[in-house]
């Protein structure tokens, strides 16, 4: 029996071996990030990394283990196990795509594969093709063929086709059973602990992406597909629920509800541009680039530029939500998944089409994708334009319709709409793979320059969007709003998912509705693209008191504070001083001002209260 069992010592130290050398492909692609860590952390990732290595090995033998203990408990002396080479087969083949799209999300989102990336593909995956577009082809090929090829000579090399068995007496076989599938549970639990096996066991450095280099992608992958349904248990339990709600609504809190009155009426035409990926980093005025978007800064200059906003998360439909209704990101999980309790939350369009306002909705790409249309036709927009209503010639190859035509298609609608309306756009060229109508400005040697280059496509656009307008005779009583849905890491390809920079962005109102002693105005206060709603509805006498998450920006009473977050991770900002915390590793991951120990402390109780008390509200909605 003990002999026969080493071809399941092999077994394990084959899936060892491959998840070994899957995570070396992992830091050597990431090698950059990596050069400023001490080799003996880069070495104890793979220490880290057995127990999820094991417990994802435990779970991939219990059919053949099931299977060797039914042929073990006959009077057969050797049984056949070539086909198990076919089994692991499949799984090296499903593991190593798994791994390679594992590569590209990280480089892309700063997470590991999820939930959210499989359902991205399964759901829309054009959109997904298009996203991965700017990936390293030859290398994404190349990885795979390594993949493939380790895997399949391990399994040629280390995995018995055949067993042989000795005359057991058969109270030493149930004995010999027990105690083999016995550690085979506590392998997949983790251990006889009263914690079983979660990402967090694989996480022991304060440098992150080494504890996503020991986190193992297939174990992480399954847990998220699990953990994505519980829609009914808030996972982000910290303090008593009274408690937790009691520090969230104490942040909204204002000793006077007033407003600083910027517009020079109540009911002003309003349109606002939802920008993609247009980070901070882009705007000279933002202390970003110079030369990238010098409408935008022009704009800046002639309007009002709030200079501390953050993007509520990290992606476009987070960012979507986070704008038009002020609520915030859910963390692990997206409110747009669940459109019955997405209808309940309220948006800017139905608080103006109440107000007489004529709404509408301009978007380039499929409306369809991550329940967008969902959202618009659930919130009293009136009318939506997507990638169906453009030409062929004004789409790109991948995502739809460029930015130049869907602006041109909104001033052409606006021109023939009945005042006051209020129109939301939602651009899309300044997204992977980076495709342009025209020459790229910056070049296209790497992702950086094409970045910049349809960042200066989309400003370009912009710039003659309103020297058009400005010819019609809605301009002169129009607001315009500009925000971006999120941030990103280019140009500068060096903000890690939970540093704050990646979540800084633009928001600019302009126009010639604004009095003049405003304009050129900046407000440093602290936000969030959460906080349009309030300020937008304050500046029109509109009640916003259903936003519950949004605060005026324009209420010299408001606290200075922004949240955003990512997958598993929030931060929080106040007064200046920024946290982040990881709730897998139970960790700060930035801290600002680490000297202050009370404001860190408060910075987090905030934090926690906060993605507390909104992901209830999201299961009782």
């Amino acid at each position: 029996m003990f002999k026969s069992l080493i071809f399941f010592a092999r077994y394990f130290l084959f899936w060892l071996l491959y998840f070994a050398v899957d995570r070396f492909i992992f830091m050597f692609i990431f090698h950059i990030k990596l050069r400023n860590i001490p080799l003996s952390q880069k070495f104890a990732a793979y220490y880290h990394a057995l127990r999820l290595d094991l417990s994802t090995t435990a779970y991939l033998v219990i059919i053949p283990l099931l299977i060797y203990t039914f042929w073990y408990f006959t009077n057969r002396e050797k049984i056949n196990f070539n086909w198990i080479r076919h089994y692991n087969a499949v799984l090296i083949v499903l593991f190593s795509v798994i791994s390679v799209i594992n590569f590209n999300i990280y480089r892309e989102w700063g997470s590991k594969v999820n939930s959210r990336a499989i359902e991205f593909a399964i759901l829309t995956p054009g959109e997904s093709l298009a996203s991965s577009a700017s990936s390293p082809i030859f290398l994404t090929l190349l990885v795979l063929l390594v993949l493939l090829a380790v895997g399949f000579y391990l399994n040629f090399l280390l995995v018995k086709r055949q067993i042989n068995f000795t005359k057991t007496p058969l109270g030493v076989k149930f004995i010999i059973t027990i105690i083999v599938l016995t550690t085979n549970f506590l392998l997949i639990r983790g251990g006889t602990g009263r914690a079983p096996n979660t990402q967090s066991m694989a996480y022991f450095s304060n440098y992150q992406i080494l504890n996503h280099t020991a986190l193992n992608t297939e174990w992480n992958l399954v847990s998220s597909i699990l953990a994505s349904n519980k829609s009914k248990k808030n996972l982000y339990k910290y303090f008593n629920q009274k408690e937790a709600d009691l520090q969230a609504s104490n942040l909204f809190k204002v000793e006077k509800d007033t407003t600083i009155s910027i517009l020079k009426t109540e009911r002003p035409n309003v349109v606002i541009f939802i920008l993609e990926s247009f980070t901070a980093d882009l705007i000279k005025s933002l202390d970003g680039e110079s030369g990238i978007t010098p409408n935008l800064d022009n704009l800046a200059k002639n309007g009002v530029l709030f200079s501390q906003i953050y993007a509520t998360g990290n992606r476009t439909d987070k960012g979507l939500i986070g704008s038009l209704t002020g609520f915030p990101t859910l963390a692990v999980g997206s409110i747009v998944k669940w459109p019955e309790k997405m209808q309940k939350i309220p948006a800017i369009s139905q608080k103006l089409y109440e107000n007489g306002y004529h709404t509408s909705f301009y978007y380039g790409g499929e409306s369809e994708f991550d329940n967008y249309k969902a959202f618009v036709l659930g919130h009293q927009y009136k009318k939506l334009i997507d990638r169906k209503s453009f030409d062929k010639k004004d789409m790109s190859a991948n995502w739809g319709a460029y930015d130049g035509p869907l602006f041109n298609r909104q001033l052409k609608n606006a021109n023939t709409t009945k005042q006051p309306f209020f129109s939301t756009i939602l651009s899309l060229t300044n997204h992977e793979p980076f495709e342009l109508p025209v020459k790229q400005k910056f070049g296209n040697a790497d992702n950086a320059q094409k970045f910049k280059s349809t960042a200066f496509y989309t400003d370009s656009c912009i710039g003659s969007y309103l020297n058009e307008a400005k010819k019609q005779a809605w301009y002169k009583n129009t607001l315009f709003v500009f925000i971006a849905d999120h941030g990103h890491p280019l140009p500068k390809n060096n903000h890690e998912i939970y540093e704050p920079q990646r979540y800084h962005i633009p928001l600019i109102f302009y126009g010639d509705v604004i009095k003049e002693e405003f304009r050129g105005k900046v407000y440093n206060k602290t936000g969030s693209q959460q906080d349009l709603p309030a300020t937008l509805l304050a500046q029109l006498n509109i009640k916003a008191n259903n936003f519950k998450w949004s605060k005026n920006l324009l209420n010299p009473y408001t606290r200075n504070f922004a949240y955003f977050s990512w997958d598993d991770g929030f931060g929080f900002i106040e007064n200046g001083h920024t946290v982040t915390f990881d709730n897998v590793g139970k960790s700060v991951l930035h801290n600002s001002k680490a000297e202050d120990a009370t404001q860190t402390n408060k910075n987090i109780i905030n934090g926690k209260s906060y993605l507390q008390s909104v992901y209830q509200q999201f299961i009782n909605l």
